[in-house]
């Protein structure tokens, strides 16, 4: 029963990622929780594999058009590896109720975020499913003495995000890579799903030996949501992003609501 339902989860949280990319796999970690029984830890350890490899393979496709950016995703993952071995410790060593707390106040933050980009006509900051040409060329400007901080701030919070709670963190890397060194959005889009791959591995490789995987929940829930983003971002094309995002948001700031009640109460 629960791979049946593992699969239907992953169909619909894929098809979030299709439309506004990987900002949906925030929602992994609740519906293990809620909907699927799992504990705090076992479903942020589970959610690492899920983001990692619905990561790559989002990344090969973006590898196809010359839209990642290896050498800058490898160093910006690189700084990110020991922070994520030090929230994947970290992870083992809180209670549920903080670690459901702490993903709360993430899921609004990112809310937030979404919010506020939308209000300045942007594209979802995770993903953009119009621009599907081939970025050439340099996409690097000369990052000065703040711009190189501000990569190695968000290389090491994304990392330790990504070992504590599960998530992949691209709502920081994207706005980093386009921000602090210039890099065009298409770019920074699969350059940040290299870098959500780097840190999950990392991550997974810290918890070897601590952790339990429910491969009947987590391979279904994967290759569902592996499909069903192809799916989704078709149908990206065809709806307002501003409007989606929006709608996403609103749908994050419930479930955090939900999240928090439900842990404060209990």
């Amino acid at each position: 029963m629960n791979t049946l339902a593992a699969a239907a989860l992953g169909l619909v949280i894929g098809a979030v990622l299709g439309a506004l990319g990987g900002g949906g796999a925030i929602l992994t970690v609740p519906a293990l929780v809620y909907l699927l029984g799992e504990t705090a830890q076992e479903a942020t350890t589970s959610s690492l594999v899920i983001v990692g490899v619905t990561a790559i393979a989002g990344m090969a496709g973006h590898a196809r058009s010359s839209r990642v950016r290896w050498g800058t995703g490898a160093v910006f993952g690189g700084v990110g590896v020991l922070a994520a071995f030090a929230g994947s410790i970290a992870n083992r060593h809180v209670e549920q109720h903080v670690l459901l707390l702490g993903f709360a106040a993430l899921m609004i933050a990112a809310a937030v975020g979404m919010l506020i980009q939308s209000r300045r006509g942007e594209e979802p900051a995770l993903d953009d499913p119009v621009d599907t040409a081939p970025v050439t060329g340099t996409d690097l400007r000369r990052p000065g003495a703040a711009g190189l901080v501000k990569v190695v701030v968000a290389g090491v919070a994304v990392g330790f995000l990504t070992g504590f709670l599960g998530v992949g963190g691209g709502f920081l890397i994207v706005p980093a890579l386009v921000l602090a060194i210039g890099m065009p959005m298409p770019a920074a889009v699969g350059t940040s799903l290299l870098v959500i791959a780097v840190n999950s591995a990392a991550s997974l490789v810290a918890r070897t030996g601590s952790s339990h995987y429910d491969w009947a929940v987590i391979t279904p829930f994967t290759l569902a949501a592996i499909i069903a983003s192809l799916a989704g971002k078709r149908a990206a094309d065809r709806l307002p992003p501003t409007a989606t995002t929006r709608g996403f948001a609103a749908l994050i700031l419930v479930v955090a609501a939900f999240i928090a009640v439900h842990t404060l109460a209990g």
